[in-house]
């Protein structure tokens, strides 16, 4: 039997004030992509152009009316405001148009606590939920006053809700500390990684750029890929295998957007982090979006905040298949279609060409009174193929940084 949350779809109305800080039309249309992701049917979209926020209801009190008889008319049950709202503003609103009312946040939220699926996932989007609406208890209004269907609503932090501030901050303390040991876990697992020589890559981008599309194509992930926002939230690892004979561990991230919100941010570091100490970053970008160069933007600003602006770029345009123009690339970008597998190979080389060296795959063939060197090589590094003839011991190996200056003496001639 389907729940009422699932038969019956939110009827929404977007709402926002353009006080001049970014481009509202560009902010409003992904607005109207995250409700439709978090299951709204989006009936009309409201700008007002004004000075400054209205401090009690962010917009005026005549558009407030219209906004009043916009709803009655067309049947909304649902307002998602393009900025956070306070406790106060939210009560106000309500008031006034007798509609639930959410903000941007609130929804992102939304969506993020539908969307988890590990256990790290879950802490992270309750303790965000928490963080962010223990101000906004008082006067709230009905709607976060008991657990219930509706988009804002949902996730695991709802029944934190109905308690008192004390315990939402003991539950914050818990969450907290559970993370901090995951993030401990994950830290250990880098630093294996480190250890052994391992590489790593992190997919990071605009959400909806196709990060899981193109993860899934070159590893046979099997992550998640939908054509809407936030489609995966959980970061996988999948090891791809470079032409150079390196592997490389590929790590898929939560995807940016605009304004992220703060609280987000912290919640998801330790996900996003995972930039900070990949060897390179792969940067895929939606090469059909007319926002694309605001979009990239975004992306690095993100990086260079987090601390990772020193890792190597490689620039992946995706979705050339939208388009007609011809994009330039370079020896740090490629345009591919993950969609329909054009492109790989060359990222896979810009991929091996931009990663700091660690081993050089060589063709040597070693005196038998030197097969320690082999040895070595085996231990440290990859042997693709080895044959015993007269001269000595002809391999196709990988070799360790640090033994390429011994071997290069012994390189097979073409």
């Amino acid at each position: 039997m389907q729940t009422t949350q699932e038969t019956t779809k939110e009827r929404a109305i977007l709402v926002t004030a353009d006080i001049g800080e970014y481009d509202c039309n560009s902010s409003i249309e992904e607005l109207s992509e995250l409700a439709k992701t978090a299951g709204a049917e989006v009936l009309a979209h409201v700008i007002q152009k004004r000075p400054a926020y209205e401090p009690a209801t962010v917009i005026g009190e005549g558009k407030l009316e219209e906004l009043c008889e916009m709803c009655q008319a067309l049947g909304a049950t649902l307002l998602i405001f393009d900025c956070e709202l306070t406790a106060a503003q939210i009560r106000n609103i309500e008031k006034t148009a007798n509609v639930r009312t959410i903000d941007r946040t609130m929804l992102i939220l939304d969506i993020f606590a539908a969307r988890a699926r590990s256990g790290e996932g879950k802490i992270q989007v309750e303790l965000a939920q928490l963080k962010y609406r223990l101000p906004r208890l008082m006067g709230v209004g009905a709607s976060l006053d008991k657990l219930g269907g509706g988009i804002g609503t949902r996730g695991p932090g709802e029944t934190q809700l109905e308690t008192d501030r004390r315990h939402i901050r003991r539950r914050i303390e818990k969450l907290s500390a559970e993370l901090r040991e995951l993030e401990q876990r994950r830290n250990f697992s880098r630093e294996r990684r480190r250890k052994d020589g391992v590489q790593t890559g992190a997919i990071v981008g605009y959400t909806n750029a196709g990060k899981s599309t193109l993860l899934n194509l070159l590893t046979g992930a099997g992550v998640l890929a939908e054509d809407k926002l936030f489609a995966t939230l959980d970061p996988t690892a999948r090891a791809v295998e470079l032409p150079d004979g390196r592997t490389l561990v590929l790590v898929d991230t939560v995807g940016l957007i605009r304004r992220l919100p703060h609280h987000l941010v912290e919640a998801f570091k330790s996900t996003l982090e995972e930039a900070v100490s990949a060897d390179v970053i792969i940067h895929v970008c939606d090469v059909s979006d007319p926002d694309l160069s605001e979009k990239a933007d975004v992306a690095l600003k993100t990086l260079a905040d987090l601390g990772a602006e020193n890792i190597p770029v490689v620039t992946v345009f995706n979705k050339c298949d939208k388009i007609t123009e011809n994009i330039p690339e370079d020896e740090h970008s490629v345009k591919i279609s993950a969609l329909e597998n054009k492109g790989i190979s060359r990222l896979l080389r810009v991929i091996a060409d931009t990663l700091p060296p660690t081993s050089r795959r060589m063709r040597l063939l070693l005196p038998y009174d030197k097969a320690g060197i082999l040895a070595k090589i085996r231990e440290n590094g990859k042997v693709f193929s080895e044959n015993y003839t007269e001269n000595g011991i002809e391999t196709d190996a990988l070799v360790d940084i640090s033994l390429v200056k011994q071997a290069e003496q012994y390189a097979a001639s073409d």
